[in-house]
């Protein structure tokens, strides 16, 4: 890269090639993990609130290099050296400063703006500056509040003291309550816009800061916050940028947060950060919980690298931030399919960062804040070591409630698990993981795996063809034995009767042509069979079953009128014993994976469990194999 000569003009960085404004340079610097930056050349041992090493920029023996990543800043007390990120690696790798500039950025994972000229340089400037003098100001604003509530938590008043009852009867301790500096808003209209007016505080901003309501219809004002505990949002550097609040009896909303401001963007925090990131750091890794509540009991129970997502979908932005501090986390959101589905999608987000990511689901769907009061720290930990990791996660989330012999809910769970691979940065971590997932859901179709293969390492995942392709390859695999126990009866009223009455629900559920046995069968039970034409229109929008009862039409009766029905019956008791082997030589196969699961998560119940029906189903299907010899 040809280089060229930067110099500091009016306290702005210059560059004839590159020019990026003053909020941009000091964001990036802010944004920026110091720690993780210096790491790859100076190996960092924390000491007190500081970072220390052996100092990169000379020899010594005795470490006097001095990280301090609140403030931003080096210095060594050694050589003298001292400076931020990118006077760093300008020195560590000879780099100008926009080089250095676009180091930072890229090692930080953001993104740079377009280089601009003077005169939108200006512009810009002139506007980001307007925006970050705005942000301050409601910073501000929320700093007054935030003391303001604190205060009113620990007043005299009745609904004072029912604030701290309540924090008590969720078991949170006076000392966590400093900690995360909770506080209690009074349940009034104009307590805080009172005191904020009171501290001179100009009325525009008020309105902008999110503190407060506005009824345009009425022109009133109002407190936005009332009668709820208040929990704040700080951002990594400790400024109060929002609040979440929480009722304490049956008001609705639960949880009302604040909106987005000139000061917060949803997204763009995590709740704990703040009090967590040294943490983090330290032990290398971080636990992502959804709620306050969850953070809140498992910081008091002694688990303290840990970071919640604030009861938002979890964001890009969000896990660029949380890389700043680790590349491993551990993801413990509630059990429920909300909290499976929003685990889903942060594993989206995180792969792109290139994060080791393992999924906690606790037992009978339990949160962070109910197990670890009832169980305790060490039993947490237990379970947490015990966390799956992610592919293995998403593709048994993936099947929850189907089946992979049903066409569609194969295609359903093949579509949900590719974007996690998709994801997936490192490209031979990719194909690993992408063929993992081919032997899970049983795909041995080399032009399926082929087409699949073509999407997910493009990042264009595209539901309708996935599951186009999946019921097409199931379709091709219709069994023989289904096919023609549809055309033996399809024509024959009595015969179907007499199968439609012996089959079990799983001789067809798992069957390609299982709907259309399921669609007999109700119709049965209402007092009359379909048609071939009827059931050909029943299945209009299924591509498959309309193809495959559109063939059941032209098929010729299979016996006569007036002839006996002991051939026909005969082999339709043969269609029905082959297809019920088939049903248990699927479930046998199911509870092979399912075992495999229970043994990783030391269930031995469930391990007794399955192994007691694989063994009953060996013997029915023995049984089977008999019953077909003899017919």
């Amino acid at each position: 890269m040809q280089r060229s000569a930067s110099s500091l003009i009016g306290g702005e960085w210059y560059n004839s090639a590159l020019l990026y404004d003053q909020y941009f340079i000091d964001d990036l610097r802010d944004r920026t993990d110091l720690v993780r930056l210096i790491e790859p050349y100076a190996p960092l041992k924390k000491k007190g609130a500081n970072w220390m090493a052996c100092c990169p920029f000379h020899q010594e023996k005795t470490p006097s290099f001095s990280v301090n990543p609140a403030k931003g800043f080096y210095k060594c007390f050694g050589c003298g050296k001292g400076g931020n990120a990118f006077t760093f690696l300008m020195e560590m790798e000879g780099l100008n400063f926009p080089e250095a500039v676009q180091r930072v950025a890229e090692m930080s994972g953001v993104p740079l703006p377009e280089p601009i000229d003077d005169r939108q340089y200006e512009q810009s400037k002139k506007r980001k500056e307007e925006k970050k003098q705005l942000s301050e100001q409601v910073i501000e604003l929320n700093r007054i509040a935030l003391e303001f509530w604190e205060k009113e938590l620990h007043g005299n008043s009745k609904q004072a003291k029912a604030a701290r009852d309540y924090l008590t009867g969720r078991g949170i301790t006076e000392e966590v309550q400093r900690q995360f500096r909770i506080g209690f808003s009074p349940d009034a209209w104009d307590a805080l816009l009172g005191h904020l007016k009171q501290t001179g505080a100009d009325e525009k901003i008020i309105e902008q800061s999110g503190l407060v309501s506005v009824n345009e219809e009425k022109e009133r004002v109002f407190d936005r916050f009332r009668g709820r505990i208040m929990f704040p949002v700080l951002d990594v550097n400790g400024n109060p940028v929002a609040f979440g609040a929480r009722a304490m009896g049956d008001d609705q909303p639960k949880y009302l947060n604040s909106p987005e401001t000139p000061a917060y963007v949803k997204g763009q925090h995590l709740y704990g950060l703040f009090q967590s990131k040294d943490t983090i750091r330290e032990k290398k890794f971080a636990i992502l919980v959804e709620g306050y509540l969850d953070l809140i009991a498992l910081y008091q129970f002694g688990i303290t690298n840990v970071a919640a997502s604030l009861g938002t979908a979890f964001t890009p932005e969000q896990s660029k931030l949380l890389s700043r501090f680790t590349q491993r986390v551990v993801i413990n959101y509630d059990g429920d399919d909300a909290g499976i589905n929003a685990a889903k999608r942060a594993i989206e987000h995180l792969l792109p960062q290139d994060f080791e990511i393992k999924v906690l689901v606790l037992p009978d769907g339990q949160d962070p804040d109910d197990f670890i009061r009832a169980n305790g720290t060490e039993a947490y930990n237990a379970a947490r070591g015990k966390a799956k990791p992610f592919l293995g996660f998403t593709l048994e989330a993936s099947l929850r409630g189907r089946s992979l012999a049903k066409p569609r809910d194969k295609a359903d769970a093949i579509t949900e698990a590719m974007p996690a691979i998709a994801a997936i940065k490192n490209p031979i971590q990719k194909r690993e993981s992408f063929d993992q997932a081919m032997t899970f859901f049983r795909i041995d179709d080399d032009g399926i795996k082929r087409d699949l293969w073509r999407s997910v390492r493009s990042d264009s995942v595209d539901s309708g063809t996935i599951g186009k392709q999946v019921r097409k390859h199931h379709h091709s695999r219709i069994t023989v034995a289904e096919q023609h126990l549809l055309e033996l009866i399809i024509h024959d009223r009595e015969l179907c009767e007499i199968v439609l009455a012996s089959l079990e629900e799983t001789d067809h559920a798992d069957l390609v042509t299982g709907p259309i046995f399921q669609a007999l069968i109700s119709r049965m039970g209402n007092g009359g069979l379909p048609t071939p034409d009827e059931l050909h229109e029943l299945f209009s929008e299924d591509e498959t079953l309309h193809d495959i009862t559109g063939m059941l039409q032209l098929v010729e009766p299979k016996r006569q009128a007036g002839e006996v029905i002991d051939e026909v019956l005969r082999s339709a008791e043969n269609c029905i014993c082959t297809l019920r082997k088939l049903a248990i030589d699927n479930r046998l196969a199911a509870i092979s994976q399912e075992m495999i699961a229970a043994e990783n998560a030391s269930d031995p119940g469930l391990v007794n469990t399955l192994v007691a029906e694989q063994l009953e189903l060996a013997r029915i299907r023995h049984d089977l194999l008999s019953k077909i010899k003899e017919i």
